[in-house]
């Protein structure tokens, strides 16, 4: 465990914290003995890691099996245009040294699964939840409640954002929350959906400080409150939550006592499976009825392009565009698809 003797560098840096009266020495010392799993180190992860270390807590430990990229740099402010390509565990510990060599980080290049979420997890004392999927949420859950560890649960979309915390004692786990994932497919990703880039930074910073006042034992946490935040409206809104005495894992009756299989769970297929699905449907592509973009963009350079049409939205037209000859977007072609009626006899490509 590592020490909690403050060295006079570290008494300086933490100046702002020890002069607090609710905080105090003991408080930064408290820190400094604590350990954090930062699971995802993402758009929620890239605050919370921040703010954990530049708080001074002692061992971060982060989950992530992802790289850098481009797109990644509108809200993943841990990361940089120097680090696009590496991997996120890589870029995310570098810059948290950066910020203070006091703290001590581990990484943990894999992909959380039930094969070694508990092992991963039982190391320390707070598990922050910064994921963005419904798999991985009930698994990190699950092997909290196992491993009788304290959740700190954020989760973004679009414009909303919401904050709590999970396994305190006498409080409610995730599951009392949302006993059923939603049907799959039904909750689109930030990919699909798109996210603000300053939200996560928002709800992020929310999740870092329940973190630190579980670990310090300062001020009153979120348990058994649910702290839902919508950007556009500037609005908080806070939502009971009870401990289901249901509850399949945390309750007195629970029927789960081991990690189960969670994509199944949630009807969602793993990366492997989603990657073997992708290549079948590029082999299933040179059906007469369909044509890779690779295909397309042969036949339009030697002169011979189909009718296109786009049905995309209009927000996504500002990212790329080809060069189409309708544009119905998708929410709005059960009423407008008799407009091509006038082009039946051509040869029509929509994406």
């Amino acid at each position: 465990m590592t020490q909690a003797v403050l060295s006079n560098e570290e008494l300086q840096r933490y100046a702002r914290h020890i002069i607090l009266p609710e905080f105090g020495r003991e408080g930064q010392e408290k820190l400094k003995r604590s350990s954090v799993l930062c699971v995802g180190a993402g758009g929620l992860g890239s605050p919370l890691a921040l703010y954990l270390a530049a708080a001074g807590v002692g061992r971060i430990g982060i989950v992530d099996f992802d790289v850098v990229d481009r797109s990644n740099l509108q809200r993943q402010i841990i990361h940089g245009t120097s680090t696009v390509g590496e991997r996120k565990v890589i870029s995310a510990r570098n810059r948290i040294k950066d910020l203070n060599p006091h703290v001590e980080v581990e990484i943990h290049e894999v992909a959380l699964s039930s094969q070694n979420a508990r092992e991963i997890v039982r190391n320390y004392d707070v598990v922050a939840d910064g994921t963005d999927n419904f798999p991985t949420r009930y698994l990190v859950n699950d092997a909290c409640v196992l491993e009788g560890k304290v959740n700190a649960y954020a989760s973004i979309f679009r414009f909303d954002g919401q904050c709590t915390v999970f396994g305190m004692k006498d409080g409610p786990c995730y599951r009392c929350l949302y006993p059923d994932p939603p049907p799959p497919g039904m909750v689109p990703s930030c990919a699909e959906g798109g996210v603000l880039g300053v939200l996560p930074g928002i709800v992020g910073c929310l999740q870092a400080l329940e973190t630190l006042k579980v670990l310090s034992g300062i001020g009153e946490t979120l348990k058994g409150r649910l702290l839902v935040f919508d950007a556009l409206g500037m609005k908080f809104r806070e939502l009971k939550v009870r401990k289901d005495p249901e509850c399949p894992i945390c309750g007195p009756k629970r029927s789960i006592h081991q990690l189960i299989d969670y994509h199944q769970f949630c009807g969602v297929p793993t990366d492997e499976e989603a990657r073997k699905a992708k290549e079948a449907e590029a082999r299933a592509a040179v059906r007469s009825d369909e044509i890779t973009p690779v295909q397309l963009a042969a036949r339009i350079k030697a002169g011979d392009k189909p009718f296109l049409v786009d049905v995309r939205n209009h927000n996504e037209l500002g990212i790329c565009a080809l060069p189409y000859d309708a544009w119905i977007p998708l929410p709005e072609f059960g009423q407008r698809w008799q407009e091509l009626s006038a082009h039946k006899d051509k040869e029509l490509v929509i994406y």
